[in-house]
């Protein structure tokens, strides 16, 4: 449905618009589903172009799917967005997706940060997406799907997986919603409002990390920053300016066990770093604290270091 409105609202104002569909690979029917796509381009005489892509799962479990799925997801859409040449792509998230991801990240105990849930605009891999519908609900949306198959005969597909308990967001749909439903109409609205409130006080959280990282004495690439002036900081302060930090630098967000203890260890260790025990992993990332100085290196790259100064030392 988002593809059809996408493609009246070029049409008005003669913006190119493209069609991407990602074949995961994962399901006997995603053959059909492609070509499915392809038919409805080909009504509304809009190019097409579809990407198999490879799902690696880095944890045998379905929210370890979920997410390969998804990081796959987007590698191809950036894949194919840099072969046509096109900097924006649309994506069709709505109102009561919006309720199901802050839901879920309140049952994971996520912070302000994570109640934001999607925004709808995020820049990805040079590319900017957008999500026009995320302030419409579910229901409308298929009800546009009705009237669109009635008048010309294509019918949309549902996902299988979208409804599966064995997946967190099926578990939501298929457990969960129902209750709420039931108990409390309305509350994907009340959620998504609950997501934009949180975003906004996240740009104000924001506002306040980037005024203190430029008191830390960053380096030019915002690699490294001065563990005297973190210290400085009040607390609450100083855990803010680390997560805008891991954030910056593509690091993602610890969990808040995780995140406490690299505090305390930043808080501990000796004034000027000379304590070279501080080495703490986050992802691909080793977090080092050297000559006074907090650095966030790969690590891969400390692996080497460790390696090479091992050599010299056997030498």
């Amino acid at each position: 449905m988002l593809a059809v409105h996408a493609h009246l609202w070029a049409s008005r104002r003669n913006v190119t618009l493209h069609f991407f569909h990602i074949h995961h690979g994962l399901q006997a029917i995603a053959d059909q589903w492609q070509a499915h796509v392809h038919d409805l381009a080909a009504r509304l005489q809009r190019p097409c172009h579809s990407l198999r892509v490879q799902v690696q799962p880095q944890r045998l479990s379905a929210d370890g799917m979920e997410a390969a799925a998804r990081d796959a997801r987007y590698q191809g859409l950036a894949e194919l967005a840099r072969f046509v040449g096109l900097q924006h792509v649309l994506l069709a998230h709505h109102q009561d997706d919006q309720a199901e991801t802050v839901l879920m990240r309140l049952l994971r105990g996520t912070g302000t940060t994570g109640l934001g849930a999607m925004a709808p605009h995020r820049l990805r891999d040079d590319l900017n997406y957008w999500r026009p519908w995320l302030e419409q609900p579910r229901a409308l949306i298929f009800q546009a799907s009705e009237n669109f198959a009635a008048a010309t005969g294509w019918h949309a597909v549902q996902d299988p997986t979208n409804i599966n308990p064995e997946y967190t967001r099926g578990a939501v749909r298929d457990l969960l919603t129902p209750v709420l439903d039931a108990r409390w109409p309305g509350w994907q609205r009340r959620l998504q409002r609950q997501a934009q409130l949180s975003r906004e006080t996240q740009d104000v959280l924001d506002s306040v990390a980037r005024q203190d990282w430029q008191a830390l004495e960053p380096d030019e690439a915002g690699r490294s920053f001065s563990l005297s002036a973190w210290r400085q900081l009040e607390p609450a302060r100083q855990s803010m300016v680390i997560r805008y930090w891991l954030q910056a630098q593509g690091a993602g967000f610890p969990t808040h066990a995780r995140l406490a203890e690299l505090l305390r260890q930043l808080r501990g260790v000796h004034a000027q770093g000379h304590d070279r025990n501080l080495i703490w992993k986050q992802g691909p990332n080793l977090i080092r604290c050297v000559r006074g100085r907090v650095q966030i290196e790969s690590a891969c790259s400390g692996e080497q270091k460790n390696s090479l100064g091992a050599d010299q030392s056997n030498k």
